[in-house]
């Protein structure tokens, strides 16, 4: 690790120690003579076009540097390069962003509105760039009914015979079917705008800073790609306005929170009030439902192909995320008018 360090910029080297929770790059912290740094393996069986990924990082933090916000920073390989091909794979290295922390859960509606504002602000700041060049790191990422029918091959093939353990899954998700092509309809037809989104709006994928408390930086940009505002809002929803974490097995722990979604769209709303439309305000509802139960979907999908896609600790643990998400899912459905 120490030699792939030093094909970049960045000094002696001291340490290079795994980091993170990550489950689709392997990340380390490297410590050199001079700062920190972030050396990431890029996962290229998710990231097939990794040119194409960097270029998106670049172009966007660049962009967002511009505005004078803080972003992350690409260290340059000893070539001038933004990340380095390796007969190991393929690796880049971020500036660390010192005194900073992440949250895994949300613990305070207050903290969890500032997370709000801070992916509000990444869509203001993006509010003019031209999303068309940029490349789709994974194609169809958020198109539902896409999703939808990669879901129904999976159950009708049950390459490992789990479509016995998920039945009342299954039909949940089929019954709905009719709604799933909403934001996606719209996007194709010129309603609603294209914009840069960023596709993994994530509570942990926010820099908090330590003595502060508010947010510093947006990171994790790999699914950074063109589409809907509505997926970054709903999908912040999904993973913030939950009383339980995304794989709880006791779903009577497991609830959509009123209180925290109305207090991540006062965040976002403040902070992407200068670009948003009001159509795409009239469908944040509409996206938090979307959105989560399309990842109810992929989790199940996943369980049914035997976990290709998703990092597994036990064989039931995609089936247990996919019926957090569907229970949350089903909740939305009482508390939201569509």
């Amino acid at each position: 690790m120490k030699d792939i360090v030093n094909s970049f910029t960045v000094g002696k080297v001291i340490s290079v120690e795994p980091y993170g929770e990550g489950h689709i790059n392997r990340t380390y912290l490297v410590t050199t003579d001079t700062a920190r740094y972030i050396l990431q393996k890029i996962n290229d069986k998710v990231f097939g076009d990794v040119d194409g990924l960097m270029k998106n990082i670049v172009a966007v933090t660049e962009f967002i540097k511009n505005k004078g916000m803080e972003t992350l920073s690409v260290a340059p390989t000893n070539d001038g390069k933004p990340y380095l091909p390796h007969a190991t794979g393929f690796y880049r290295m971020y500036e660390f962003i010192e005194n900073t922390v992440t949250y895994q859960t949300v613990t305070d509606k207050n903290i969890f509105e500032l997370c709000g504002e801070a992916f509000g602000n990444f869509q203001n700041a993006l509010n003019d760039f031209d999303a068309t060049i940029l490349t789709e790191t994974i194609p169809c990422f958020h198109d539902t009914p896409k999703r939808y029918g990669d879901f129904i091959r999976a159950v009708n093939t049950d390459m490992c015979g789990r479509a016995k353990t998920c039945t009342a899954e299954i039909e949940f998700i089929i019954k709905r079917k009719d709604t799933y092509g909403k934001i996606i309809d719209m996007l194709k037809s010129g309603a609603l705008p294209l914009r840069v989104t960023h596709n993994d709006t994530k509570l942990n994928n926010i820099l908090i800073d330590k003595d502060s408390g508010k947010p510093r930086a947006v990171i994790d940009l790999d699914t950074v790609m063109p589409g809907s505002l509505l997926y970054d809002f709903g999908d912040g929803i999904r993973f913030g306005a939950s009383t339980a974490q995304e794989d709880e097995k006791d779903l009577d722990k497991v609830h959509f929170s009123p209180e925290l979604y109305e207090a991540y769209k006062t965040g976002f709303l403040r902070a992407a009030s200068g670009g948003i439309t009001k159509r795409e305000i009239e469908l944040l509802p509409c996206s938090a439902y979307l959105m989560t139960i399309e990842c109810g979907m992929r989790f199940l999908t996943d369980y049914l192909c035997d976990d290709t896609y998703f990092a597994t600790k036990y064989a039931e643990h995609n089936l247990v995320r996919a019926r957090t998400q569907l229970k949350l899912a089903s909740e939305m459905e009482n508390y939201f008018d569509f």
